[in-house]
């Protein structure tokens, strides 16, 4: 997709978006075989359920057949939520995604490999997190930089644990 078409679907898309409340996470258009698909992903502090897809879905496409940005040829529009695997590449995300658990890709400069740990904390430097023990020993706290990620997506947690006021202080302590 070149620059141009997707610089104009953002312009097009993202005051509709914001109209609800919303934020525009990622715009694509793919081809599957001889169709194609614009994926648009939605989402907010709160989360997105299905009632505010299907509606904000129903006035996107109707915006868009106002419009001849995606061309003549026919295409299909999905819209979602950014799925529980999400990435987090935005402050907002990283907001969004405390309390949870999450797996970070550090910076050759942060000693590179990678981190599970529980996002704690944001501000605008960086994160505080809870490592998990391992082994039965206890969780640890620690401090990382924006600029120590290279990339970082939410975990899948089936069971997770409650957060207690005593695994916070002995995490500090620690």
């Amino acid at each position: 997709m070149s620059t141009t078409q997707s610089e104009r679907l953002r312009e097009l898309l993202e005051p509709l978006v914001s109209s609800k409340d919303l934020d525009l996470e990622e715009i694509e258009v793919a081809s599957v075989g001889r169709k194609r698909v614009l994926r648009v992903v939605i989402d907010s502090d709160e989360g997105v359920d299905l009632d505010e897809i299907a509606e904000v879905s129903r006035e996107l496409s109707a915006k868009l057949d106002e419009d001849d940005v995606m061309g003549e040829g026919e295409y299909t529009l999905e819209v979602g939520s950014p799925g529980a695997e999400r990435p987090l590449k935005e402050h907002r995300h990283f907001v969004r995604a405390t309390d949870r658990l999450a797996r970070f890709w550090l910076t050759p400069d942060a000693g590179g490999g990678e981190l599970v740990a529980r996002i704690l904390k944001v501000d605008d430097e960086g994160l505080d997190l809870e490592v998990p023990g391992v082994k039965g020993r206890k969780p640890t706290a620690r401090r990382l930089a924006f600029t120590e990620i290279a990339r970082a997506r939410v975990e899948i947690e089936f069971s997770r644990k409650s957060k207690s006021p005593e695994n916070i202080e002995n995490a500090e302590e620690a």
